[in-house]
């Protein structure tokens, strides 16, 4: 059989990326195979690893060794999220890519789910995501609305996520702006047409601003909480780092998207956020938030 049909004959591409998480991978990776054991889905997992130091490399070539679906890849530095997905994408050789969270684990036959209602909608459906769950089976918000002033300001201040404000995780199949990068699946095609994440998106963030250049393309996102997936949350990440990389992320987000006026609002918000955390830190002697925001205010 030759390269072009083998390359037609996979349905489904799974693409994960590993950085420092061999047992986390692994776990994923175990629950991946149990939930498509039956399923009529031709597939492979594209495994990136980002130079990771904890013996992934051994373990996870060994097991692409024994298991011909799956495709691994050892980088030499830390791409990131973006860099990461986007060679992942173009390493693929699915009609479909299923982008996968390595901190995650597959409940039943959610990819089956998930990709069963995207073929039978795929008139309407660009892109789909499922419903995320916290470890201990309670909803995760895990989509959400773009980030204008308003939003911003709610997310940042007045707690949107528990309001439902900002991001949310509905109970019924629902048109939404974004979903969470952790888990959604779409046609390589599409993703090639949108451009790919963008690679100046080290980590956060480069979901919406994807999302946001798709819905400008006409693209539709969809949310679908019949399928269900476990989402443990910033697995290779420090408890510094998401804050650091979420201002990051929305002054990218402002600069690209949004005038001139807008960004310096934005900043505004960060710097009054930045500075009550920092107020609250000392009366708290809570050395995470001191620590977390000085940095944070030297980023505005």
């Amino acid at each position: 059989m030759n390269k072009r049909s083998n390359k037609t004959n996979i349905d489904l591409s799974i693409i994960i990326i590993n950085y420092n998480t061999k047992e986390i991978t692994l776990n994923c990776l175990n629950s991946l195979k149990t939930s498509l054991m039956g399923e009529k889905i031709s597939y492979e997992i594209v495994l990136i690893d980002n130079c990771s130091q904890d013996g992934s490399f051994e373990v996870f070539k060994s097991l692409a060794k024994a298991d011909p679906r799956i495709k691994y890849y050892y980088q030499k530095e830390n791409l990131g999220y973006s860099k990461a997905n986007n060679l992942g994408a173009k390493l693929a050789k699915g009609k479909h890519l299923l982008f996968l969270n390595s901190d995650t684990f597959i409940l039943n036959k959610a990819v089956g789910k998930l990709i069963d209602f995207y073929k039978k909608n795929e008139k309407e459906v660009s892109f789909v995501g499922p419903k995320l769950l916290n470890f201990n089976l309670t909803p995760q918000p895990s989509a959400g609305y773009f980030f204008n002033l308003l939003t911003t300001f709610i997310a940042l201040f007045l707690k949107g996520d528990q309001l439902n404000l900002t991001r949310f995780s509905p109970q019924e199949i629902k048109k939404v702006d974004w979903i969470s990068g952790a888990c959604f699946l779409t046609k390589k095609k599409i993703f090639e047409a949108v451009g790919g994440f963008d690679q100046k998106i080290f980590m956060y963030m480069d979901e919406v601003d994807f999302f946001y250049r798709a819905k400008k393309m006409g693209y539709r996102v969809y949310f679908y909480p019949q399928a269900k997936i476990i989402h443990y949350g910033s697995a290779s990440s420090s408890k510094t780092y998401p804050i650091l990389q979420l201002y990051r992320g929305l002054i990218y987000f402002y600069q690209k998207h949004y005038s001139f006026v807008s960004l310096q609002i934005l900043k505004l918000f960060l710097v009054l956020k930045a500075l009550i955390a920092i107020f609250l830190g000392r009366v708290l002697k809570n050395r995470y938030l001191l620590e977390t925001y000085t940095q944070a205010l030297k980023l505005v």
